[in-house]
């Protein structure tokens, strides 16, 4: 199973250039605690990650202003990202490497094609855990008394 596959292919996105209140505010309308960072360009390639922790570590508890602070000064960079073809073990093992819960998936050519979090394999997992149980009860013998 590949990380393409897995992977939330809607993706709230922003631009380095933007405040962080505005980005605060995305936040909230998509109900999503990450942006992807894109740099402008056409193709869109993620330069940075921004989440709720970095506006809370980085802007909130340091007193900054959110409508002068802009994203580019706070997010966090480099973007760890695989390919969507990485494998879903693949992709954990990087996670668990450079101590992230989120991944940006790209294509090819390095363009954004999606998100994949440790949400994602934990939730894939137990739909496969959910049906292996239902087979070991089917497979139960039938005991007649």
């Amino acid at each position: 199973m590949s990380t393409g596959t897995l992977c939330s292919r809607i993706v709230a996105t922003a631009s380095g250039i933007e405040s962080v209140r505005l980005a605060a505010d995305r936040m909230t309308e998509h109900d999503v605690g990450t942006l992807v960072v894109l740099d402008g360009t056409a193709d869109g390639r993620p330069i940075g990650v921004l989440t709720d922790r970095d506006i809370t570590v980085r802007v909130t508890a340091e007193g900054r202003n959110p409508a002068e602070t802009t994203i580019a000064e706070i997010m966090s960079t480099p973007v760890h990202s695989v390919g969507e073809y990485t494998s879903v073990e693949e992709a954990l093992a990087r996670m668990a490497r450079v101590g992230v819960r989120r991944l940006v998936v790209t294509g090819d050519n390095g363009q954004l094609v999606g998100i994949f979090s440790l949400d994602d394999a934990l939730d894939f997992l137990a739909r496969h855990v959910t049906a292996i149980g239902q087979l070991l009860v089917r497979q139960q013998p039938k005991i007649l008394t």
